[in-house]
């Protein structure tokens, strides 16, 4: 019994990731584009203090500014943001496709064969360069060096 409850939980949990309900509100909940895209009019157009337009001109320049922000990204995401989402799904699906069926594989692969190079390599370094340096060394040992200071 315990063990039919942990299944179907486990459907559940797997359901759920496919139709879990977004928020509406906090649509960045990551916070990945907090520095990034917040671009507000006084990020953009700034009159230094003694070069001041019109109140009234200021006032709409502000207006248009966010008014023409506001609605150029509200159609420009209801045109390209499914289109663009479908883009995005196809290309982090292949990336993950490349990533579990080839990267992996053949790092995996790579580290299998390697591990036969190393026991080659370390083999020859242990026959051809162990004598060599141990011969250099035993020549060095008797080597002395003195240091006088020569006023």
């Amino acid at each position: 019994m315990a063990e039919e409850q942990t299944e179907l939980e486990e459907r559940i949990i797997i359901k759920d990731q496919h139709t879990k309900e977004i928020d509406l509100v906090n649509r960045d909940p990551k916070h990945i584009n907090e520095d990034v895209v917040k671009v507000d009019f006084e990020d953009v157009i700034a009159e230094p203090v003694g070069t001041y337009s019109f109140d009234g001109v200021w006032k709409a320049s502000y207006t248009t500014f966010t008014v023409s922000k506001y609605w150029c990204y509200r159609l420009l995401s209801a045109i390209l943001g499914i289109p663009l989402a479908v883009v995005w799904g196809f290309l982090f699906a292949l990336i993950s496709f490349c990533h579990i069926w080839a990267v992996v594989p053949c790092i995996k692969s790579y580290l299998i064969e390697i591990q036969c190079v190393s026991r080659i390599y370390s083999l020859c370094i242990h026959t051809f360069c162990d004598p060599l340096f141990e011969a250099l060394s035993k020549i060095c040992s008797n080597i002395r060096v003195a240091l006088r200071k020569e006023f």
